[in-house]
């Protein structure tokens, strides 16, 4: 196994976890929060994947799915288009409302974008600076592992609402 074939595999679990946390709820279910500061599904699949976008075209320098897909218009929410969640309010988290459909068909397109590039890139590559703010600088490895870690958590989050959610609401 190589690089890219783990990276592929990684992206692929964070996929999984996504269906698994989404699949079957409404969008009430998706909207719930088990207190007004907590985030729910709806937005915290959103903020994963926006992050994922914004990372990843940043990587392979191209416009954002969210944007070049129409995503940002077919959501219709209430942010600056290039918002991706960092820092939201509790009234912000509340705004971000979809439905499975939409919430998997952006998270798919945005997975279909990054399993691409990482089966395409070469182990020299991976040392390449991404991101020059830090000390050190960032590379493309540590920014995607970086970018699995966040996604991996977030789902983990989306997946202990849903079971809150169901328990409650039998």
């Amino acid at each position: 196994m190589n690089s890219a074939d783990l990276l592929v595999d990684a992206f692929g679990r964070v996929r999984e976890g996504v269906h698994a946390a989404v699949e079957g709820l409404d969008a009430a279910a998706l909207a719930y929060r088990p207190e007004e500061g907590a985030n729910s599904i709806a937005w915290l699949v959103w903020h994963l994947t926006r992050v994922q976008d914004d990372h990843l075209s940043e990587i392979i320098g191209a416009e954002q799915v969210w944007t070049s897909e129409g995503w940002a218009e077919r959501f219709g929410l209430p942010l600056d288009p290039y918002d991706t969640g960092y820092g939201h309010a509790a009234g912000q988290v509340a705004s971000v409302e979809a439905e499975a459909e939409a919430l998997l068909g952006y998270y798919d397109a945005v997975h279909a974008r990054t399993e691409e590039f990482v089966r395409s890139v070469k182990e020299s590559e991976l040392t390449r600076i991404v991101d020059e703010n830090w000390d050190p600088p960032v590379t493309m490895a540590v920014r995607l592992v970086s970018v699995i870690e966040d996604d991996l958590q977030h789902v983990g989050q989306a997946a202990y609402i849903r079971g809150i959610y169901e328990r409650a609401h039998g």
